[in-house]
């Protein structure tokens, strides 16, 4: 009669049991610390025991795997949008029929930077979701939740900076380049293509670097009163990646480029403030 049951409940259970798991993994997941030891200690550590890191590179790679089948995913639907999307990103040359192509695989080449462009910022948020799951074991319950409030910011981040490139720095970069001597220019699409797509991808990675401040900042790494006493230097290496990074040699364009990037800096800074009062009140508890 027991047996009964037994297989009686198990039945009647069976459809909550993997919610059952998956609540009891979350609480564990945000209750649970980690051993704490410092940063010189852990690399020791490691080269005494290389076989954790060995451990830690195959659940990387297992991460880095879904990261790829969602950016495939992603891009591969960009294919359903790509003539909406080259007519978006040829908008400020005047339209599509502004470009000349005179190679033959050239479309398809513009195709595929369009696409992979589109497929990375809308795969983005699972990207960031993935890097998160391998460096949450390792961080506090604190910063697990931080973590992952920070997640979309991320994104918003990133849109922020392909934003920037495509409605300030694109109007005041193109004018220049395409009259400049007053030479005609029958413009590629594989060169304009190129040009627009790298200088939006770099724009959005250059707008991240407020968020990598805060994680070094939560890791010990990096301290928000060395960062506020070399901002002089912090300029200087700000126009000089403005200057790497502009598409022009004017310095309206460059400008463009470090005033947000200057902005982002001392906004690092509060960032930093905070994420040390966080790491603080941790090691207090």
């Amino acid at each position: 009669m027991r047996k009964f049951f037994r297989l009686l409940w198990r039945l009647i259970s069976a459809p909550f049991r993997p919610f059952f798991r998956f609540f009891l993994n979350l609480y564990y997941f945000f209750s649970i610390e980690p051993e704490d030891a410092p940063i010189p200690e852990a690399i020791a550590k490691t080269i005494q025991q290389p076989r954790g890191l060995l451990e830690h590179l195959t659940v990387l790679r297992k991460h880095l795997f879904y990261a790829l089948i969602a950016l495939v995913i992603t891009t591969g639907t960009a294919f359903a949008y790509l003539e909406d999307l080259v007519a978006w990103l040829t908008k400020p040359i005047g339209g599509i029929q502004s470009l000349q192509a005179i190679e033959v695989t050239e479309p398809l080449g513009v195709a595929m930077r369009v696409v992979l462009l589109a497929g990375f910022a809308a795969a983005l948020p699972y990207i960031a979701f993935e890097f998160y799951l391998f460096a949450a074991p390792g961080l506090t319950v604190r910063g697990r939740i931080r973590g992952l409030l920070a997640l979309p910011l991320v994104t918003i981040f990133f849109l922020a900076g392909m934003a920037f490139a495509y409605y300030v720095m694109l109007p005041a970069a193109l004018p220049f380049l395409i009259h400049f001597l007053g030479i005609p220019a029958a413009i590629r699409p594989a060169s304009y293509i190129r040009f627009t797509t790298g200088l939006m991808f770099w724009i959005g990675v250059a707008f991240q670097f407020p968020l990598v401040i805060y994680a070094l900042a939560a890791m010990g790494l990096v301290k928000a009163r060395m960062l506020a006493e070399q901002w002089r230097l912090a300029v200087v290496l700000i126009a000089v990646l403005a200057a790497a990074i502009t598409p022009t040699i004017d310095p309206i364009n460059m400008a463009l480029v470090m005033g947000p990037m200057i902005v982002l800096y001392f906004l690092s800074i509060g960032l930093a403030y905070l994420a040390q009062g966080g790491r603080a009140r941790n090691t207090t508890d």
